[in-house]
């Protein structure tokens, strides 16, 4: 899924480019906004990498546009997290990312399993029979490139811990080994810290764990009731060597309804 503002992509030229503003015109293309636009977009940027790197999962493809994003300097404070996604595809980083977070077919089970979902409902999605008790290992963490802590209505939670799974798929990088360090933004209310905040990559296909913990301060657990949305960044930033940056967007909320 890709959404977008203003993205100039092909256009079917029997339909009416802008029936509103320029009624009776056609072209082969348009600039609309929306994710109908964007996914073609995407779409290329997909095949491309998958091309550059046939050993990668859909989800290492996944992870390496949206780490690798621009955002603009300034967006106005009421473009959330929500609102601007991961950023602005840059698909010449995207093909050298770094770090991915990668997924395979069974974490995607473990979560359905956490989310109470029923064995026929499963084996639906997935056409094959799990057994959640047995065979699984229930998580709602998937190791997913963004972040979004869900806080209680009421703010019984003052503290949520993310965990996520970095791979290491630095195609200049065989024998030595490479550190990241990390870094959050400030997210108004919240202290947030990564549990360990530097990562060291001993070789290529190497795999390093950290955690993401959001504690909420005392003046937004003194406001009951009110929703809030906040959002900021986690950046692995690699020390020396090509100095690459795998970005994520984090959002800290109590407004069930997005969900």
């Amino acid at each position: 899924m890709g959404p977008g503002f203003l993205i100039l992509a092909a256009w079917p030229p029997n339909v009416e480019a802008h029936p509103y503003y320029f009624p009776g015109r056609y072209t082969n293309f348009n600039i609309v906004s929306g994710t109908s636009m964007a996914c073609p977009h995407l779409a290329g940027v997909g095949a491309l990498l998958k091309k550059a790197h046939p050993d990668w999962s859909p989800a290492a493809v996944r992870s390496a546009i949206m780490t690798t994003d621009s955002n603009p300097a300034h967006h106005g404070p009421a473009a959330t997290g929500f609102a601007m996604g991961a950023g602005q595809v840059n698909p010449n980083k995207a093909l050298h990312p770094g770090l991915v977070y990668d997924l395979g077919s069974s974490d995607y089970v473990n979560l359905l399993c956490a989310m109470n979902f029923t064995a026929n409902q499963i084996r639906a999605i997935t056409r094959s029979v799990t057994d959640c008790s047995s065979s699984s290992a229930p998580s709602s963490d998937l190791n997913y490139p963004s972040f979004v802590a869900v806080f209680s209505a009421n703010r019984s939670d003052h503290v949520l811990e993310l965990r996520r799974t970095l791979t290491n798929v630095d195609d200049d990088q065989e024998i030595m080994a490479t550190y990241y360090e990390a870094h959050v933004t400030a997210l108004d209310g919240f202290k947030v810290r990564v549990v360990p905040e530097k990562l060291v990559f001993k070789c290529k296909g190497d795999e390093q764990s950290f955690k993401l913990v959001l504690e909420m301060e005392s003046h937004l657990k003194e406001e009951d009731n009110k929703p809030f949305l906040r959002s900021g960044y986690l950046k692995w930033i690699q020390v020396g060597g090509s100095k690459r940056v795998v970005q994520s967007p984090v959002v800290a909320t109590n407004i069930n309804s997005f969900f």
